[in-house]
């Protein structure tokens, strides 16, 4: 398998969710850029621009990789569609609610572009009570909850303090992760026959280059306990950690990518 580029510094947090998706459904299919080439409609070319983050991913891209790979694409078109999203400018002061009313029928809008609330051609009127609940889209509900399951799964989104923190106040800490500042690996023991360093509990968080946290140090713990030096055990997921992910995988003949996923954690816990 293609040892990954590390992605650019300056791309957007949720385009590098779904890049980071894409690469490790394209990974575990066995694919390479040359055959997706072959069974989709996009070159080589395309394929590296768009996993490399140099080029965002069109949508048909994304519903085709996961067709010739056999994976529902239902995930990765939240993702697709978060990373896609523009956040919403501020209303110039004083501007009425007039730009948004049934005078414009302009074909250059969309659904997604419409106030929530506003009726389409043949749908009954909402109430005018202005204080009356507003309707949301059903497709939007949806995605707001794949999403925030999507989110649980993404690298580099860590929080420190939180459930798999093991934190006592109940809330969230402000807690810096990075050089400067290193933890140490306590044998918390077993837990349903896998292995703890107590710093997080999770078998599935996906930890990529950048990413920071108490994953991060739970996963630096597990590759010392296994022998495989992290570099500094300080919560930062830096090239000394990933490389030491990848001598990991490669030993127990995992897809060799220096991303910690759902397997390797598998791996890192017995």
């Amino acid at each position: 398998m293609p040892r990954w580029k590390s992605l650019p510094s300056e791309l957007p947090e949720k385009d590098r969710q779904l890049i980071i998706q894409l690469r490790r459904l394209k990974d575990h299919s066995g694919l390479g850029l040359a055959a997706l080439a072959a069974k989709t409609g996009y070159s080589r070319s395309s394929w590296e621009r768009y996993l490399n983050g140099k080029q965002p991913v069109p949508r048909k891209a994304v519903e085709e990789l996961a067709r010739v790979c056999g994976a529902d694409a239902t995930k990765l078109l939240v993702l697709h569609e978060m990373a896609e999203r523009k956040p919403p400018e501020p209303a110039a002061a004083g501007a009425g609610a007039a730009d948004t009313g049934t005078s414009g029928t302009g074909t250059s809008g969309t659904a997604a572009d419409e106030p929530l609330g506003t009726p389409k051609s043949g749908s009954p009127e909402p109430s005018t009570d202005p204080s009356g609940p507003r309707r949301v889209p059903l497709r939007a509900a949806l995605a707001g909850a794949l999403v925030a399951a999507a989110v649980a799964f993404g690298a580099g989104l860590l929080v420190a303090g939180g459930d798999d923190g093991g934190g006592d106040d109940g809330g969230t800490k402000a807690v810096t992760y990075g050089p400067g500042r290193t933890y140490d690996c306590d044998d918390k023991g077993r837990k349903d026959g896998a292995a703890y360093a107590g710093h997080s509990t999770t078998a599935e968080a996906l930890i990529d280059i950048n990413g920071s946290g108490p994953d991060v140090v739970e996963a630096q713990c597990q590759l010392k306990r296994h022998g495989f030096d992290p570099g500094e055990v300080d919560g930062l997921y830096g090239p000394s950690a990933k490389s030491a992910v990848r001598d990991f995988q490669k030993a127990r003949k995992l897809v060799s990518d220096g991303i910690v996923g759902p397997d390797t954690w598998a791996e890192l816990r017995r």
